[in-house]
């Protein structure tokens, strides 16, 4: 419109595009109804790209994943960045850029991160990566995908905040180690899909988690769906028989981390619904050769 901003859009077309936007088919439903197994992508396509940065968030998708797995962690002054360590040692060059060993992610603010090389550690034609905000990296992934958010740290009342003003809420799924976390984030937003992942070193009961028992079973699947998670996110210690269980609650079961085509096939067998993996294309022809194999 001639002489006026693009932003400046009248009450009733801001209220109508929210109504459409409520209105369209939950992205997070519709996967976990999927009758194939899903194939996502851990920290994008890390085996290609340093993990958790925009290029192995692209080359996943362009690997076809149907969710981006990312990490996320609150900075000093409370931004979501997008990392998996506590620490900035591993995956950046903060050590020699400040002369320190160690440096909490905690304790330097969203700009100072941003500021360091998160890819030469990888591969030199990486020089330069940054470590992405979240909502930079939900800017990448979701135009042409679905993210699976891990919280490392930062509270529900942040995650949900950014996920709220982007119209986000069950769009992406989200997930945690810590379910007394996905237990406080169901309470206040309870229309999020969630995934719990375990072993937990803790439970929202207050509880410890039982010590030896750590694989898939009827206690995990109470106490997670107690925390309010669909998606019970394990190791590869599942059975059968506890895989449709959880099927008979109506919970999905998605494996991390399956970089090799035996180990997926046999989980597969078992009724998996997801596989979490450092390198997607592997994974799809796995599921490929199986299900072209005369014995399926």
């Amino acid at each position: 419109m001639e002489g006026r901003s693009r932003l400046a859009l009248p009450l009733e077309l801001t209220q109508a595009g929210r109504a459409l936007m409520n209105a369209a088919p939950s992205t997070a439903l519709r996967l976990l109804a999927s009758q194939r197994p899903l194939v996502i992508g851990h920290r994008g396509f890390c085996q290609l790209a340093p993990e958790n940065t925009l290029p192995a968030f692209k080359l996943a998708l362009a690997a076809g994943v149907d969710l981006v797995e990312l990490d996320f962690r609150a900075s000093r002054d409370g931004q979501l960045v997008v990392v998996h360590d506590a620490k900035l040692d591993r995956t950046t060059d903060a050590r020699s850029r400040w002369r320190r060993r160690r440096t909490q992610v905690s304790a330097r603010t969203a700009a100072e991160i941003q500021t360091l090389d998160a890819g030469s550690w990888f591969d030199p034609g990486y020089a330069g990566t940054k470590v992405p905000l979240l909502s930079e990296a939900l800017d990448t992934i979701q135009v042409r995908g679905t993210t699976l958010l891990e919280r490392k740290s930062g509270t529900p009342a942040a995650c949900i905040e950014l996920l709220r003003r982007r119209h986000e809420v069950n769009r992406v799924v989200v997930q945690s180690f810590d379910w007394e976390f996905l237990r406080q984030f169901h309470q206040r937003e309870p229309a999020q899909i969630l995934g719990a992942l375990g072993p937990p070193a803790k439970l929202p009961s207050g509880r410890r988690p039982l010590l030896r028992r750590k694989a898939l079973s009827t206690a995990w699947l109470d106490e997670l769906q107690t925390a309010g998670a669909k998606i019970a996110v394990w190791d590869r210690r599942v059975s059968r028989a506890a895989i449709a269980q959880a099927h008979r609650r109506g919970l999905k079961v998605w494996i991390y981390t399956v970089n090799e085509p035996r180990l997926a096939t046999r989980l597969l067998d078992r009724g998996v619904d997801g596989l979490i993996t450092n390198n997607p294309a592997l994974i799809w022809k796995t599921i490929a050769l199986r299900a072209g194999s005369p014995q399926r």
